[in-house]
């Protein structure tokens, strides 16, 4: 009988001791989510995700009020959650993250008003129109020890996240050399975009200029990404108005050479491509990578007898295909963001710099040197 219940008593500990594997599964508390701004076209991203577990939309700050709630019927939310103050919202809400959905130029008021309350912040790309802003904003979020992320959907695709591995991780390429990128459309205007989008994005403050800012800055951010943060010599730009009768105000096409100290950057970004178009070819000693698009690569080193070429997808490389799924494993603090890494700080105000200097050079015609 004594064993019996010593038996017992064993297997009692033997459950306990067991891992509640539900209780593993069951997913955590949402995180508290507003939106600041919505004239980013970008928004549907965010209000149009399948699964909206791991956020709570607790409140949105649109003045465009009209505008909002066309977005209320189309994204089934509740008007309620709109107000035309931010810091009302911010007070009445109390969310754990912002996500900025309007110009480029907002985006420093909003972390302005977000990092002395704690509040992460995720903007879309660009971080910032100036350097200046881009420091300011830089220093709020050291002070206030909040996450502040900048969102780029290059960064979403499994052929960057290959290209970056064969580079880092192997001999594939060797040293690399040069690096060219395209990236751009036919144009805002030709593509469709709605209004209010359009309004900003065509004016040189509310965007910090045209194509030369809504395109460079992708190339930007993945050629200082590969750079592991070092800072380039030089910066030549010319930019263009092909269409100053769409865009007078601002630069449709741009050119911008980034010299590093033994490699080069090519940025190509336009308003006038035939097509849409993000790609990225990466020129080693040994080896060459062009990524087509998002999953489409080519591949050839010295040791191959021709070029191969290679569909990835996020079943071949780890890799975010959802910004916001990469957010929400930030906040819980599951993953920690790299120092350089595509959607770090350190990244984009490096970016910021590359851009107003590419902007200078365009303006004078001379190659802009870099501080150091």
């Amino acid at each position: 009988m004594k064993n019996l219940k010593h038996i017992a008593s064993f297997i009692l500990i033997l459950i306990l001791a067991i891992p509640d594997i539900n209780a593993q599964k069951m997913p955590g508390k949402p995180i508290r989510l507003a939106i600041a701004g919505m004239t980013h076209s970008h928004i549907s991203f965010m209000l149009g995700r399948k699964s909206k577990s791991d956020f709570e939309l607790v409140g949105i700050y649109e003045p465009n009020r009209e505008m909002a709630l066309r977005y209320s019927k189309k994204f089934n939310f509740d008007p309620k959650l709109i107000y035309d103050n931010l810091i009302k919202m911010l007070e009445s809400t109390k969310p754990e993250v912002v996500v900025a959905f309007g110009s480029i130029l907002e985006h420093t008021a909003i972390v302005e008003a977000c990092a002395p309350r704690g509040i992460n912040v995720m903007v879309e790309k660009p971080l910032a129109t100036t350097v200046e802003n881009a420091e300011k904003m830089k220093r709020l979020a050291q002070k206030y020890h909040i996450q502040l992320l900048t969102d780029y959907e290059t960064s979403w695709y499994p052929t960057t996240a290959k290209s970056f591995q064969l580079v880092n991780d192997s001999s594939f390429v060797g040293k690399i050399r040069k690096v060219i990128i395209h990236d751009g459309h036919q144009g805002p205007k030709e593509i469709g975009v709605n209004k209010e989008f359009l309004d900003w994005l065509t004016d040189p403050v509310q965007n910090g200029g045209g194509a030369l800012i809504d395109f460079g800055c992708y190339g930007a951010n993945l050629m200082t990404c590969l750079e592991k943060g070092v800072e380039p010599l030089s910066v030549t730009a010319v930019s263009r108005q092909f269409k100053p009768e769409v865009y007078p105000k601002v630069d449709d096409d741009a050119t911008i050479i980034v010299n590093y100290p033994d490699a080069q950057c090519i940025l190509l970004a336009s308003w006038n491509w035939p097509f849409n178009r993000k790609d990225m070819e990466i020129y080693g000693v040994s080896g060459y990578i062009i990524n087509e698009d998002k999953s489409t690569m080519h591949l050839r080193n010295r040791e191959m007898g021709a070029e191969e070429t290679r569909q990835v997808t996020s079943k071949d490389i780890a890799v975010y295909v959802d910004p916001f799924d990469y957010l929400a494993d930030v906040i819980n603090g599951k993953i920690k963001v790299p120092e350089f890494g595509l959607y770090s700080l350190e990244n984009n105000v490096i970016v910021v710099k590359i851009l107003e200097a590419a902007k200078e050079s365009a303006a004078t015609g001379k190659t802009v040197m870099f501080k150091k």
